[in-house]
């Protein structure tokens, strides 16, 4: 279990809801990945490195809502920036499954 954390320490996340809008390979990871360029509406489009490669074809991934948090720093990942990171579920035996809306929402609108 991890460190028990108060209301004052989650809310310093802004955690978004975002769309994929591009989805490409990522050769140059050292782990299988995706570059994936997410809508975050008024916060505009950000790059993310993701690794989705087990459950994910990139052609799938377009159009997908996600939830992102957009205030961690940028991480330089080979040739990449990666400017927010993409929430998912880490599957038993690897690979990990990405946490949406289950409906159409606004772009860039807040996670609470």
């Amino acid at each position: 279990m991890s460190e028990t954390i108060n209301m004052a320490d989650f809310n310093k996340l802004d955690i978004r809801v975002g769309k994929i809008v591009k989805a490409e390979e990522f050769p140059k990871a050292r782990k299988p990945s995706y570059k994936l360029w997410i809508d975050l509406g008024e916060l505009g489009i950000k790059k993310s490195s993701a690794q989705i490669t087990r459950f994910y074809k990139t052609e799938e991934l377009i159009d997908k809502y996600v939830l992102a948090v957009v205030n961690f720093p940028p991480k330089y990942i080979a040739d990449f920036t990666s400017e927010v990171l993409i929430l998912g579920a880490v599957m038993e035996g690897g690979g990990c499954v990405l946490i949406g809306p289950d409906r159409p929402v606004e772009t860039g609108s807040q996670v609470s």
